[in-house]
Formats: C-alpha cells, sequence, structure tokens
C-alpha cells in the first residue's frame, strides 16, 4: 500500500519500521497520509527528518499527554525554583501530576495564576508537546476551533500530528530537513542538542528506510567580521538568538562581543576560529 501526494513512495510498512513497538503504526500511518502533505511534508528528507525528531521526543509516538507524576523528591531536584528554592514543601505535591502542573507552569505562557488551572490544562499534549495558553491558542487559531478544543484534538494522532506540522510551519523546519542538518533542527526544536546522537541515529534508519541516503556532514564555518553575509553568519545569529537575516551588522557584532566576553575571549567583534570552535564544538 503506497500514499499519494508524497513524492516518494511512502507505505505503511515504512512506517512500521520506523516505528518500530509502537503497536498503533498502522493508524499513525494513516493519519500521516492525511495530514503531512497538508504541510508540504512530503519528500523523503522531511518526513524523515520529522519522524525521528518527534519520535525523540515522543517516546516513538507513543506518549501524546505529558507526564508529571513525580516525587517530591524529584521535584525538589528538577524543579527547585518553584518547590524547595521557593519556600514550597515538595512532599505536598508528592505524585499529584494536576497539583504540579498547576505550580511550575502558572503565570507564564498567557497561563492563569495556580488557582485557574491552566498549567494542567495546557499541559504538553502532542508528539511536540505543545505547552502553555499562548501557544494552544495561536494553534487554535490556525485550526478555526478553542485552545479548549485544541487541548483534546493534540492527543489524538491527527492533532498531533497538525500541531507538530504547526511548529514545523512556524518555525520554519523544512530548510534543515532539505539541508539534512540533524543538529541545526535539533536545536531550533529543543534550544539546545539534548538527545542529539539518538536524534540522529532515528534520522539515519528513516532515511534508509525511505530509500533516501544520509552521511553526517559538518558545516564548514569560515571566519566572518561586520559585513561578512551567509551561512556561517546566520548560524551564529541563531546561536545568539537574534535576527538571523545571514546579514553582519553592528547589531550583529555588539551581541557576539558581550558573548566573547562573557566566555573570556576577547571582545573584538570578529568570529575567528577560536569563537567558531567554542561556540559550535567543533
Amino acid at each position: 500500500m503506497a500514499a499519494k501526494d508524497f513524492e516518494f513512495e511512502f507505505t505503511e510498512e515504512a512506517v512500521i519500521e520506523m516505528l518500530r513497538g509502537n503497536e498503533e503504526a498502522e493508524d499513525w500511518y494513516d493519519a500521516m497520509c492525511e495530514i503531512l502533505p497538508l504541510w508540504d511534508m512530503n519528500t523523503p528528507e522531511r518526513v524523515a527528518m520529522f519522524i525521528a525528531q518527534c519520535g525523540h521526543e515522543s517516546n516513538n509516538f507513543k506518549v501524546l499527554s505529558e507526564n508529571l507524576n513525580y516525587s517530591a523528591k524529584a521535584l525538589d531536584a528538577i524543579f527547585g525554583k518553584y518547590f524547595k528554592r521557593a519556600g514550597r514543601d515538595a512532599q505536598e505535591y508528592h505524585r499529584q501530576p494536576r497539583k504540579i502542573a498547576n505550580v511550575i507552569y502558572a503565570n507564564r505562557m498567557d497561563n492563569g495564576d495556580t488557582n485557574s488551572g491552566d498549567g494542567w490544562r495546557f499541559r504538553g499534549g502532542g508528539i511536540l508537546q505543545l505547552t502553555g495558553r499562548y501557544n494552544y491558542t495561536e494553534f487554535a487559531k490556525e485550526m478555526e476551533m478553542s485552545p479548549e478544543e485544541a487541548v483534546d484534538y493534540v492527543r489524538t494522532k491527527k492533532g498531533a500530528l497538525d500541531s507538530a506540522c504547526w511548529f514545523w510551519d512556524t518555525n520554519n523546519l523544512n530548510k534543515y530537513c532539505d539541508a539534512r542538518d540533524v543538529k541545526g533542527a535539533t536545536k531550533r526544536i529543543n534550544g539546545g542538542y539534548i538527545g542529539l546522537e539518538d536524534r540522529e541515529k532515528h534520522y539515519k534508519h528513516a532515511m534508509e528506510v525511505l530509500g533516501g541516503h544520509w552521511s553526517p556532514s559538518k558545516m564548514v564555518y569560515e571566519t566572518i567580521r561586520v559585513g561578512s553575509r551567509g551561512p556561517t553568519v546566520r548560524a551564529v545569529q541563531e546561536e545568539l538568538e537574534i535576527g538571523a537575516d545571514g546579514i553582519f551588522g553592528r547589531g550583529t557584532e555588539a551581541h557576539i562581543k558581550v558573548w566573547q566576553e562573557e566566555n573570556g575571549l576577547t571582545a573584538d567583534g570578529i568570529m575567528g576560529p577560536k569563537s567558531l570552535a567554542l561556540m559550535f564544538g567543533d
């Protein structure tokens, strides 16, 4: 069985292989055939990256709702700013996910206070863990539904795919797919490189299953300064979380100088070999 609207042969057998161990892989295939092409997720590179990244985040498409069943000890260790350091007794929240969510997600992401119930209502959902009233509201606008309806929708297979594709589209992640840049996609999704090795492993497997080929490519960074343009400038701007237009102006120079000073480097605003090696770990 092969799906239409893809630029390659996308089969149920391929999804079963990529989602190995997921007993609902056939149902995920049906949902993917309907949802992915709507978001231009239709090439081996895009589908492989999507499945690899979402699979890592959702335990191979098995977890569609955030697990907040933490012990008191874990709460103090992981969420110390909301418990131990805030003078809140974690023991009163031991293994109580609803109460925990209403504390750690209160008064941020457009959520109300601890008594509003927004923390629990808008906890992570879907294969990329959409979280917070703000994100649910923005996604709901795209789907023409209410935020409350979106809460339930993202916990269905189609909704989980739609919300992940919405995030993908909003953050222009297909540019990383087309470049086969697992590291870049990971940074955009995760904010860092947590789980990079596992994501790369899943991507390589997915590309092989879908008939593609992948070999780890290492971006070559060049020394840049005011007036420079191109992919190295854009990569640095993305690392600094400033406007990534690929143009090295005075604003970029100022941010680089601050970063260099914070990292014990000569704050000259020039990204040479030493600065680039520290920033990208290459």
